[in-house]
């Protein structure tokens, strides 16, 4: 089944959560705390907008007195009244949190305004921030790059990254990756991993900057050493692929890993590739299965279909087609096609499911419409057969061609076909031809061998017998039986090629091996007559008998013509007459004729000149001479028909018309002495 290579993600992080958190007083960390809550109070009472701030912290963080959200809010809002920034600023949060007060993001915006106002960095931070997201205003992405920039211009390393986001992905402001590389690397530069990451991104990109999988290298470094999970990934991404940086895979397992462990679905699922393939560690079914399903369980398709193929393939785990489908389904479900292809495939064999073809098509369909050609080979072979769908050569057709012009040399055969029989489109030999043609050039045996028919019976194109035997050789060579015996025949008949009977027996018997009746029937004659090899009737016997066993009725009358003589075998009128009735209930003239004989002669069954009658007229009646005259022969003597010369004359007549000397020397005898000729 289907498993996914290492992919390189290059994605960039996006808006990050910074500063909802309250600012701290400064403190003197020698005062006790009591004391400090005492002095803090005397003032504030007073008025004193700074006092009033620091005692809102003092109880909001439970410091030198019992933690009390609601009266750190009473504080904070008395200094915010008076101007103070933080103050102002640390109310927001407050009510952007909901701590000593219903959450309102309303008031959290206007009291961070207050305090962006008066310049508070962090007030511009959450501004933009609150903008950007919609909370408790409209999304307005031009008034959250506004305080982005307030805040990064100032230095605060956060809205420096945020901006590079924004002008990375044309957020309120035109797409500009010049502007996005300037702003991520000045927070770069004060070791935001973050910048750090999306930075690299740009240069492994070349985005705002020539692309440098070196410097994208340092910087994923630098955000993977923090802890940046996304680096970490890409790190084992260029080690494993040797960009930037010389192929490490052990190096390139410790990122992943470090990725991995840290839930990201893309390292899990990469470091599962590591194990299963053994590369920068032992290979391990096992660790593979174990990663590739944490990876899964998060929805990650390429892992879902890779856990599939382990379950399907029984590696690292016994095999269960159950569990394959279980996780195939899943990520095809997210239309990963992969996985879309092997659920077809599944119901089309009833793996780990009930057989269904209705659901098969159904899946093949999806694929197919994404234009995979593989895809669209099975769907025209299901409608061709009618399996889970109407049985519809024009639908199979067109399925057909768009596979067949993606190059899939099965489909191009099946054009042939269908163009050499007339199905689905009008009966057409020059275009079968050329169909079969491409799919032979691309090494298919089985259009080789027909373009080699095409040229023998000059069907589509002139005859051409060299050409036939050049196709059937090319079939044959990769071990096609009836390419085979195709060939074989020719060079039996000297067609295309000098008549060489030692070359004929050599690709009939390696036909003959594969169980080739028609070969297993030729090997059996030749060993009869000694042609291309010595004459050896123990053998002829044995090929003749393996046909037989197969039905066909040749060979059962050739064993039985041995059975009869006594050649390669003891002599057996018992199984003579068996073999040669094998065939002439399938309706065989040489085996009807034979039964006839047998039955005339009483050997290996009791003489019958009805019975011989019965069978050598069912033989007559398919042109056998020699049937015909002993039918004329019974006729005019009475034996198991009434004596009768008009009929005997009747049949004498036909076999003397193909040649047969005893007919005409019969009728001559008849014609003188005046029998059946009025």
């Amino acid at each position: 089944m289907k498993k996914f290579n290492k992919l390189i993600l290059y994605v960039l992080g996006g808006i990050q959560i910074f500063n909802f958190t309250p600012v701290k007083a400064q403190q003197n960390n020698t005062q006790d705390h009591a004391e400090l809550v005492k002095k803090y109070t005397l003032a504030a009472e007073q008025g004193d907008a700074e006092a009033q701030f620091n005692l809102g912290i003092m109880y909001s963080d439970g410091q030198g007195v019992e933690q009390n959200y609601g009266e750190a809010i009473k504080w904070f809002t008395k200094a915010a009244e008076r101007g103070n920034a933080n103050a102002q600023f640390n109310l927001g949060i407050m009510y952007y949190n909901g701590r000593g007060v219903e959450q309102n993001y309303g008031e959290a915006i206007k009291w961070f305004t207050k305090a962006a106002e008066r310049g508070n960095a962090n007030a511009y931070m959450n501004l933009g921030y609150m903008y950007y997201y919609g909370e408790g205003v409209d999304t307005n992405y031009g008034e959250a790059i506004k305080w982005f920039t307030k805040s990064a211009e100032q230095g605060n390393a956060n809205a420096q990254f945020e901006l590079g986001y924004m002008y990375c992905n044309g957020q309120g402001v035109e797409q500009n990756y010049v502007e996005s590389f300037k702003w991520y690397t000045l927070a770069a530069e004060q070791g935001n991993a973050y910048a750090q990451y999306n930075l690299g991104v740009m240069y492994g990109n070349g985005h705002g900057v020539e692309q440098s999988y070196v410097e994208a290298f340092k910087l994923y470094k630098l955000a993977a050493e923090q802890g940046h999970s996304n680096a970490q990934f890409n790190l084992g991404v260029m080690y494993g692929n040797g960009l930037g940086v010389d192929s490490n895979y052990v190096e390139s397992i410790k990122w992943y890993k470090l990725a991995a462990e840290q839930g990201d679905a893309n390292a899990q699922f990469s470091l599962g590739l590591m194990y299963y393939d053994g590369l920068g560690i032992d290979q391990n079914y096992v660790e593979a299965i174990k990663w590739y399903k944490l990876a899964a369980e998060q929805g990650l398709a390429e892992a879902q279909v890779s856990l599939g193929a382990m379950y399907y393939d029984g590696l690292g785990i016994d095999q269960n087609y159950v569990e394959a489908i279980k996780w195939y389904k899943l990520a095809a479900e997210q239309g990963h096609a992969g996985a879309q292809f092997n659920v077809a495939l599944m119901y089309g064999k009833g793996q780990g499911v009930d057989q269904n073809y209705v659901e098969s098509i159904k899946w093949y369909k999806l694929v197919a419409e994404q234009g995979d050609a593989k895809a669209q080979y099975n769907v025209g072979i299901m409608y061709y057969n009618g399996q889970g769908v109407e049985q519809n050569y024009v639908e199979a057709y067109e399925w057909f061609e768009l596979a067949a012009e993606q190059g899939i040399s099965s489909a191009q055969y099946n054009l042939g076909v269908m163009y050499y029989n007339g199905q689905g489109v009008d009966q057409n030999y020059v275009e079968s031809i050329k169909w079969y043609k491409l799919a032979a050039e691309q090494g298919l045996a089985n259009a080789q061998v027909s373009l080699g028919a095409m040229y023998y019976d000059g069907q589509g194109v002139e005859q051409n017998y060299v050409e036939a035997i050049k196709w059937y050789k090319l079939a044959a060579e990769q071990g096609l039986a009836d390419a085979q015996v195709s060939l074989g025949a020719m060079y039996e008949n000297g067609l295309g090629v000098d008549q060489n009977y030692i070359e004929a027996f050599k690709w009939y018997k390696l036909a003959a091996a594969q169980g080739h009746v028609g070969a297993q029937l030729s090997v059996g004659f030749m060993y009869v007559n000694g042609q291309g090899v010595d004459q050896n009737y123990v053998e002829a016997f044995k090929w003749y008998k393996l046909a037989a066993e197969q039905g066909l009725a040749d060979a059962q009358v050739s064993l039985g013509a041995m059975y009869y003589e006594g050649q390669g075998v003891e002599q057996n009128y018992v199984e003579a007459f068996k073999l040669y009735k094998l065939a002439a209930e399938q309706g065989d003239a040489d085996g009807q004729f034979g039964l006839g004989g047998m039955y005339c002669d009483g050997l290996g069954v009791d003489q019958s000149y009805v019975e011989a009658f019965k069978w050598y007229k069912l033989a007559a009646e398919q042109g056998d001479a020699d049937a015909q005259v002993n039918i004329g022969i019974m006729y005019e003597n009475g034996l198991g028909v009434d004596q009768n010369y008009v009929e005997a004359i009747k049949w004498y007549k036909l076999a003397a018309a193909q040649g047969h000397t005893d007919a005409q020397n019969n009728l001559e005898r008849m014609n003188k002495n005046d029998q059946g000729v009025k």
